[in-house]
């Protein structure tokens, strides 16, 4: 299945199941795919009105996420361009609700940066409650998967050791365009995360060389913080980043962006700057 959040013409929100290029409104059995996730609602039968999916407008997958973590230094490859030696645990950071935009959408470039920055991942999305999970329990509490965009303002994300003040600038990142069941993605390993700007490609890695494999993230998120329904885990970025390149390429007003993960799906998104 491919789950999506979404908004009505008169601004009602919204979600339920993308087939094709129609969507049934699933709205009438939980108030949005979080509560869903977290009421286990069967949504593999749940049925509802048929509408065309030129007559929504997308949200980020989980509008409301309760958590969102996010794994740095998490490929070899983005390791090296940063000069960094790989640690013993991994890196965690958070980003906040409101820095999320759908597929679609725009990411804003706040004036406070010429350094914004773009970090094709998988998102992992959280299905079943669990603390302390054990890898080899974790698959269990995997509700699906997702493009994202971890935008990062690069001079404020240097401030000093926590990356957070870059990390969550509102509307800096992509998330969607839909959250794809895990029985969608048989072979996930040999996805490759694969990211461009304005046409080019500029990451392109496979998800089986993450040097934490996301049972092993699960597991180690889930020992310091219980993980709820509706959480999502960005998983981490390939090398490639536009800071790390030389010259730089940092994405500007008017630039495109997008995220592409095999069978999981394609995220798109411009960039305005903010007004």
């Amino acid at each position: 299945m491919r789950l999506i959040s979404f908004r009505f013409p008169d601004g009602t929100a919204s979600w339920g199941k993308l087939n094709g290029e129609t969507v049934t409104d699933l709205g009438a059995h939980a108030t949005d795919l979080m509560a869903a996730l977290a009421a286990a609602v069967d949504l593999a039968n749940a049925t509802g009105p048929t509408v065309p999916f030129s007559a929504i407008t997308l949200l980020p997958v989980i509008p409301n996420p309760g958590k969102i973590l996010c794994v740095g230094l998490n490929y070899a490859t983005h390791v090296a361009e940063t000069g960094r030696q790989q640690m013993e645990h991994p890196t965690i950071f958070h980003r906040w609700a409101d820095s999320l935009v759908a597929d679609g959408a725009a990411l804003i470039h706040p004036p406070e940066t010429d350094r914004f920055d773009y970090e094709g991942e998988l998102a992992v999305v959280i299905g079943k409650p669990g603390r302390r999970i054990a890898p080899a329990d974790a698959w269990d509490h995997v509700a699906g998967f997702a493009p994202f965009n971890d935008g990062s303002i690069r001079n404020w994300q240097r401030h000093n050791i926590q990356f957070t003040p870059g990390k969550t600038w509102p509307g800096t990142g992509g998330f969607g365009p839909a959250l794809v069941t895990c029985d969608e993605v048989p072979d996930l390993a040999s996805q490759r995360v694969q990211t461009l700007v304005n046409g080019v490609l500029v990451q392109d890695q496979p998800i089986s060389d993450l040097i934490w494999d996301i049972p092993q993230i699960i597991a180690y998120c889930s020992t310091f913080t219980p993980l709820a329904p509706g959480d999502v885990i960005a998983t981490g970025t390939p090398g490639g980043v536009g800071d790390k390149r030389q010259p730089p390429l940092y994405l500007r007003p008017g630039d495109t962006v997008s995220v592409s993960i095999g069978v999981i799906g394609t995220l798109t998104n411009s960039v305005i700057a903010e007004a």
